[in-house]
């Protein structure tokens, strides 16, 4: 349903009546609104209401509201925000998703990760501080603090 079209499939039945068949599947691909090429370079800020999908370069930040797919061969040197994110090219940048981030073995990440579900192929290669909610700061703080040990503490 690309462009909000439905596919429409005709079929003859015994009788040698026409049936027709729309395909209202809500895919990923079908909700695409904005492909940037891979023959493409956008410098500038990038921000759409729909699915993003990256096979090109973009400079500047990126910003959806739902889907955000980068492509094995992509860059993305740009802050970067969406509700979900498949990642199988390059981004330099912060990284803030709102739900789920899947890094495939093809990725590499060069800034910090804000998601509430990570998922990391192994080939996949990160160099950032990932957050995940779920635990609150000032309990970190309280667990760790209790785990120190003086320096006698560990004399032997």
């Amino acid at each position: 349903m690309l462009f909000n079209k439905p596919h429409i499939e005709e079929e003859l039945d015994t009788d040698g009546e026409t049936t027709v068949n729309t395909n209202e599947d809500n895919s990923v691909q079908d909700d695409v609104e904005t492909v940037v090429g891979p023959s493409v370079t956008v410098e500038g800020d990038l921000s759409s209401k729909g699915n993003i999908i990256v096979k090109g370069t973009v400079s500047g930040s990126v910003s959806t509201s739902k889907q955000l797919t980068v492509e094995k061969g992509a860059k993305i040197v740009a802050d970067v925000k969406a509700n979900n994110a498949l990642v199988s090219g390059e981004i330099r940048g912060n990284i803030k998703i709102s739900e789920s981030l899947e890094l495939t073995s093809t990725s590499k990440i060069l800034g910090d990760i804000t998601v509430k579900t990570l998922s990391v192929e192994p080939g996949s290669v990160l160099c950032g501080k990932i957050t995940m909610p779920g635990i609150d700061p000032a309990d970190k703080n309280n667990r760790l603090s209790k785990k120190k040990k003086s320096p006698d503490e560990f004399a032997v």
